[in-house]
């Protein structure tokens, strides 16, 4: 693929209308070569050479060099860059040399395993094909296999006696396989290595829980008298050393210098049109996403378009369909969780030998499974995170063949910072993926699936840290018991695991039933009920849009009519926060910064209809619903009396300026810490009664905290710095959803004021 040429077609279009505001050309990189201190089995030597693997890069070498010296290791390369190899080999090395060896690899996806069990399978049919019949030296392709939720019940007795590399999730190792440690008892006692893939997508609440998961996993191995290595795989995030420390609770060594090859990449930030001068409303990024996906299918130009949710996915394929000519509208398909693995796999293998040119998918192909080498890749709206943008990216190029990428910016304060600074983001070393797996939110409930697994101990310290106020606390809750200097579940206990969500922070679900049926749809954490399922909202189960006619609040139950509808809807909140705590306090620029726990009370006040690529409200509804409230952290700063007196002076509205820097920072704050915009909430008050002044609070929207407040008090200047820069260098007049605006808040943006909030945030760096 010429990318240039595609490039100027664009520009010369009759509708291009300035959409791309910055290309990064990435030059091509030739592969940096390694050598292993020592070579591995001569078999597995043998069947690499005939994949035609003569050596190794310098990464994957390193990386080997220390996993067989016996570190543990987390690999941070670029997507396709061989990360997989490493764990593969040192996997086989073992499996060759001890006949009893045995290793689990855990993957965020049922998906992910399955394309690397057939991975694996590929290595094993090579293998068999050169080892001598000698015993121990023959690896049967039965020996891999997947144990998760798919996993026929027949199978699952032989896999736990049989299998030597068993490949899984977090939730099937939380659920299914540490409970009944004693019938895996053959894996745990001759485990070797741990395999930890995608290790940047636990991060946050499920990073927590994992944490906690992996503990449990090491404590129950040092019991069968085993101590296996961990091998993770991430991508490129600013700490992968400290992370993967912090999810297994072992020092670990970080491999992050890449010598695989990779062809030229153009990377495009492409930012809508602006429809409104006034308002400085932009075209949706998703027609944005149709559009530049028709013209790549056009030009047979193998692309893949990422979005957000399931319902934007199949409304960007069908747009996209509306716009091609008949004979390449069968050349596009959607792609996203929710169908069946059969029709799922089908896609992959349609779209792998080439019958199809462009799929429309969500973050499920953000992972590493294997769907060919692809030219282009649309990511509609920032993801997150550097780390997401790179490994979206990064689906395309995944060989020495030159690449384009874009990026479509949404219409926010983070993604339209982007665009105008794109300095940031290609040369900022990455994010930081931040977990806190002792907030006891996470913490307790592990602690009693643990005692369920094995009576805890005080030597458990070494696993779980310094618990036992938390053992107290569930002893007086009349679930923990204790006995001869052991901790063990109460009588009433049953099955702990499956009262954990351990990709939430509640254990409490509110059931969704179809109104006609009666019949279960799904569940949803209690704690984002209000937010997601009140009535009124637009739910999307598997695809399809259900209109929720009814909350029954006593029995947690949201009822559901299946509803084709052209909008989506929005909550809007009111939040107050009381300071409990104050844990620690520093200068900026002569304004004190403060951080502490918190006590959190959120009301959802009624929500917004808004239609689906436009963006454009139809109507807000009130609604009428308990208040919701929570300990947690968050990070609080006052604001400069010369800031104040200049706002007054000349006239601007000064609660309106607390405002809209209120909402800024929040909409900024992810570019500083591995969180979703949604992870985050924040209160602003000319007068707190807690402090006597103005405010402005940003907080962790999850009970406990999981470390996003405490990362931005530590970078509480560049907050602001990025902050001012959004406000001021956005084009509206009087503030817009761009810089100032909140989709969420529960004051329906009143009171705003751009102007006094630029004085503020003026003041406050200087």
């Amino acid at each position: 693929m010429d990318a240039t040429a595609f490039l100027h077609h664009l520009v010369s279009l009759p509708d291009y209308r300035q959409q791309i505001v910055y290309i990064e050309r990435i030059p091509h990189q030739g592969a940096i070569f390694g050598k292993l201190d020592k070579p591995l089995h001569p078999n597995l030597q043998a069947c690499l050479e005939s994949l035609g693997i003569s050596t190794l890069y310098s990464h994957q070498a390193k990386a080997l060099n220390a996993i067989l010296v016996g570190k543990n290791v987390i690999i941070a390369t670029p997507s396709a860059s061989g990360k997989s190899l490493c764990y593969q080999l040192a996997t086989f090395d073992v499996l060759l040399h001890d006949k009893n060896s045995r290793a689990l690899y855990i993957f965020p996806t049922k998906a992910l395993a399955q394309d690397q069990l057939r991975s694996l399978k590929q290595i094993v049919h090579s293998l068999s094909l050169r080892a001598p019949k000698s015993r121990g030296e023959v690896i049967s392709p039965g020996a891999m296999a997947t144990f998760d939720g798919d996993t026929p019940q027949d199978d699952r007795a032989n896999i736990r006696k049989q299998a030597r590399v068993v490949l899984t999730n977090p939730d099937m190792l939380h659920l299914g396989i540490l409970p009944n440690h004693q019938s895996w008892s053959k894996l745990f006692r001759n485990l070797k290595y741990v395999v930890i893939d995608e290790t940047h997508i636990y991060r946050g609440v499920f990073g927590s829980h994992v944490a906690n998961v992996l503990r449990r996993l090491r404590r129950l191995c040092a019991f069968y008298g085993s101590n296996p290595q961990f091998i993770c795989c991430s991508a490129t995030i600013a700490n992968p050393q400290e992370h993967a420390q912090n999810i297994v609770g072992l020092p670990f060594e970080a491999i992050i210098e890449d010598g695989s090859p990779h062809g030229e990449k153009y990377f495009t930030f492409w930012n809508p049109p602006v429809i409104d001068e006034a308002k400085t409303s932009r075209r949706s990024a998703n027609s944005e996403a149709a559009f530049l996906l028709k013209e790549l299918v056009q030009k047979e130009i193998r692309s893949l378009v990422f979005a957000s949710t399931r319902k934007l996915t199949e409304l960007i394929y069908i747009y996209t369909q509306e716009q091609l000519p008949v004979p390449l509208k069968d050349k596009i398909s959607p792609y996203r969780a929710g169908y069946l693995p059969e029709d799922r796999r089908r896609i992959e293998h349609r779209f792998f030998d080439g019958k199809l040119l462009g799929l429309v998918a969500t973050t499920a192909l953000e992972l590493g499974i294997n769907i060919g080498d692809l030219d282009a890749t649309v990511l509609t709206g920032y993801p997150g995170s550097i780390a997401s943008t790179w490994q979206q990216a990064g689906r395309s190029g995944r060989s020495t063949h030159s690449s384009l990428s874009f990026l479509i910016a949404q219409e926010n304060p983070l993604d339209q910072y982007l665009m105008r600074n794109p300095d940031f983001f290609f040369s900022k070393n990455f994010d930081n993926a931040i977990i806190n797996p002792v907030n006891p939110h996470i913490l307790k409930p592990h602690l009693l699936c643990a005692a369920w697994e094995k009576p805890l101990e005080d030597t458990d310290e070494e696993f779980f840290g310094e618990s036992s106020t938390m053992l107290v606390e569930l002893e007086q809750e009349g679930r923990l018991r204790k006995h001869q200097q052991k901790w063990h579940p109460a009588p009433s206990i049953s099955y702990p695991a499956q009262d954990i969500n351990i990709r939430s922070t509640s254990g409490q679900n509110y059931a969704i039933l179809d109104g006609r049926e009666g019949c279960l749809l799904e569940t949803v954490e209690a704690s984002v009920a209000f937010f997601l399922v009140h009535p009124g909202a637009i739910y999307l189960h598997q695809g399809e849009s259900y209109l929720i006619t009814e909350l029954d609040l006593a029995r947690r139950i949201a009822w559901a009519e299946l509803k084709s509808v052209d909008y989506y809807t929005q909550t809007m909140e009111i939040h107050d926060i009381r300071v409990t705590k104050l844990l620690q306090e520093k200068d900026c620029h002569g304004v004190k910064v403060h951080f502490g726990d918190v006590d959190v009370t959120i009301t959802v006040v009624g929500f917004k209809r808004k239609k689906q690529f436009t963006e454009e409200v139809i109507e807000a509804v009130p609604l009428d619903l308990p208040p919701q409230n929570f300990l947690t952290k968050a990070l609080w700063f006052d604001l400069p009396q010369k800031a104040i007196d200049k706002i007054a002076d000349v006239g601007l509205d000064f609660h309106g300026g607390l405002h809209a820097c209120e909402h800024a920072a929040i909409g900024i704050l992810p570019l500083f810490a591995l969180c979703d915009r949604n992870d985050i909430g924040g209160v602003s008050t000319p007068f707190h009664p807690d402090t006597g002044k103005a405010q402005i609070f940003i907080y962790d929207a999850h009970p406990g905290g999981i470390g996003i407040a405490e990362k931005g008090f530590e970078a509480t200047e560049e907050l602001w710095q990025a902050t001012l820069k959004t406000v001021e260098d956005c084009p509206c007049t009087d503030g817009c959803p761009s810089c100032i605006q909140s989709p969420k808040c529960g004051n329906n943006n009143q009171p705003l004021d751009k102007e006094a909030a630029i004085i503020l945030l003026e003041k406050l760096v200087t």
